[in-house]
């Protein structure tokens, strides 16, 4: 299907960075005069007929609905599509076959990136889009994406952040110590259209389903009640997306391929793996002028670097640096410091809660977290969070009893004895010091927590 991927693994690692011409990097580099392969059509011209398939609408219904997701500019809801779908959808389904259907605007609203004041957008479509652009996306990447680089993670069935870290990790234990850390700005504002279609039509011979794939991309931004039209950029928020965002990129896995890179690739988030400095500069050289000049995207001067990889972050996690136990994942501070922070949101001692429904918000969270950073190999850091975390919740108990009798009370109550109660209960200490004290300690055991379903990081 692609002459290209034979030739690609013959390269295999045969090409290391310190074997490559500078100027040959530099020719290949330079986007004006290179071409676009021809390639045979993956769709045929029936495409549509088969994303408005029965059973490929059912699964797009079930994903969607699945999903969730806030409404778009129409208001309509998750929970009110399935209905919709039953009085409306002939009427829908004629129009995406006689290609006229024509999307609606997508909300647009900021969010807060994590651990940041700085804000992302978020482009919201309909539900009705979100269902629609599901079921373009199933076919498409059902057949497309057995294609993409073997170094590609990120948006793809079967693969996950998890494999790219230990692909990255299998670099430094080959001696390649030094990380060609490359963000793109604004990736998703700033993909071109006509080559991004330019990519699809090489594989797509159905006219109506490129014709609403523009639409999409086309589709009017309301933001505080005006729309605009985009120029570049694929919103963020829709099912099709992240698809389209690897289609992009996929040239430049290719390239990175060609010329024998090891690197690792998740989304907009790339990491070229070298063995020196010097190797590193004329990579990341080479590089960038690839992505300006032939992707017409642009490299973040501030976010990139190169750099030893534990000295970076990447999807979250770094590495540990020589000594004991080298090259061992871990998680990065700035994903420690986010966790802290949200902790401290659930445990805050001025919320008038139940100890039970804290916990409970809390364990939501915790185990989620878990799921993520809980494939660290430096687990002595979830010992700590543990204590920190119960050492918390004890604060936040001790000012709800509030008065002397109520706290010794309460002390008694749980176990600790007539004294000991007496003397913590009296206490001047403010939360956070007395519950480190040895009577709080014993009322509000660890046994006592996890009776109460606080789940251990550490367990």
């Amino acid at each position: 299907m692609d002459n290209r991927r034979g030739s690609r693994s013959r390269q295999g690692n045969s090409d290391r960075e310190s074997q490559v011409n500078p100027e040959d990097l530099a020719v290949s580099a330079d986007l004006s005069i290179a071409a676009e392969p021809s390639e045979s059509p993956m769709f045929n011209q029936q495409l549509m007929e088969e994303i408005c398939n029965r059973e490929n609408l059912k699964q797009a219904l079930k994903r969607v609905q699945q999903n969730r997701g806030s409404p778009g500019v129409d208001g309509m809801s998750v929970d009110d599509l399935g209905g919709y779908l039953n009085t409306k959808w002939p009427e829908i389904k004629e129009q995406l076959l006689n290609g006229t259907y024509h999307p609606h605007p997508i909300l647009r609203v900021e969010i807060p990136k994590p651990g940041k004041q700085e804000k992302r957008n978020l482009g919201i479509p309909t539900v009705m889009d979100r269902f629609i652009q599901q079921a373009i996306l199933q076919p498409l990447q059902k057949r497309w994406d057995s294609t993409f680089s073997e170094h590609s993670y990120g948006f793809r069935p079967g693969r996950s952040a998890h494999q790219a870290i230990v692909k990255a990790q299998g670099y430094l234990k080959e001696g390649y110590k030094i990380v060609i850390d490359i963000d793109l700005e604004a990736f998703f504002d700033r993909v071109n259209h006509d080559r991004l279609m330019s990519h699809l039509a090489h594989r797509i011979a159905d006219k109506r389903v490129l014709k609403l794939i523009r639409a999409y991309l086309k589709a009017g931004i309301m933001e505080k009640g005006l729309t605009t039209v985009p120029t570049e950029g694929t919103p963020q928020g829709g099912p099709l997306s992240p698809f389209l965002s690897n289609v992009v990129l996929d040239e430049l896995d290719r390239e990175l391929e060609k010329r024998g890179h090891h690197f690792v690739r998740y989304a907009d988030d790339c990491n070229i793996y070298v063995k020196s400095q010097r190797a590193g500069e004329r990579v990341m050289e080479s590089t960038r002028q690839f992505i300006t000049k032939r992707l017409k995207l642009k490299v973040n001067e501030a976010k990139s670097a190169i750099d030893r990889p534990q000295n970076r972050k990447f999807l979250g996690y770094t590495f540990t640096g020589g000594g004991y136990k080298p090259n061992r994942r871990k998680i990065a501070p700035e994903s420690i410091q986010r966790f802290r922070a949200r902790v401290r949101q659930l445990t805050r001692r001025n919320r008038s809660i139940s100890l039970e429904d804290r916990i409970e918000g809390l364990a939501r969270y915790l185990k989620g977290w878990k799921g993520y950073f809980g494939y660290s190999e430096v687990i002595s850091l979830f010992r700590d969070l543990d204590s920190w975390i119960r050492r918390r919740l004890r604060s936040a108990v001790w000012k709800q009893w509030k008065t002397y009798r109520n706290r010794k009370a309460n002390l008694i109550r749980l176990g600790v004895g007539q004294e000991l109660a007496h003397t913590t209960a009296w206490s001047a200490k403010g939360p956070w010091r007395v519950s480190h004290s040895p009577g709080v300690q014993i009322a509000l055991s660890n046994g006592y927590f996890r009776a109460q379903g606080l789940p251990s990081l550490a367990g």
